[in-house]
């Protein structure tokens, strides 16, 4: 089971980015990466094709998970992930407030 998961509240911990807050778009396990709403936001050239115009796009860049960290649900600061078995279920838990982020 993975600590950070699509749809999760992050914080970013460092960079150009740092204290931010998003949403988790895509994550990459392979590459220990992932993408997250409004973070590390890059301009790219786009060259023209039959679906899409030329010119310069925004779009957000993938960040490495260890320079981010999911937001406790109680206060919205980073937190670690601890896993606790909820009958037969295995849950993430936040371990500075002990509350459940599996909804």
């Amino acid at each position: 089971m993975q600590k950070i998961r699509k749809g999760d509240k992050v914080v970013v911990l460092t960079g150009k980015d740092k204290g931010r807050t998003g949403e988790v778009v895509q994550v990459m396990p392979k590459e220990d990466r992932a993408i997250v709403r409004g973070v590390n936001v890059v301009k790219r050239h786009q060259r023209q094709t039959q679906s899409q115009e030329a010119g310069i796009i925004t779009k957000e860049a993938s960040i490495h998970l260890s320079n981010i960290a999911i937001a406790d649900p109680k206060d919205g600061k980073p937190t670690r992930v601890g896993f606790k078995i909820d009958g037969d279920k295995k849950v993430r838990v936040a371990k500075r407030s002990g509350v459940s982020i599996d909804g």
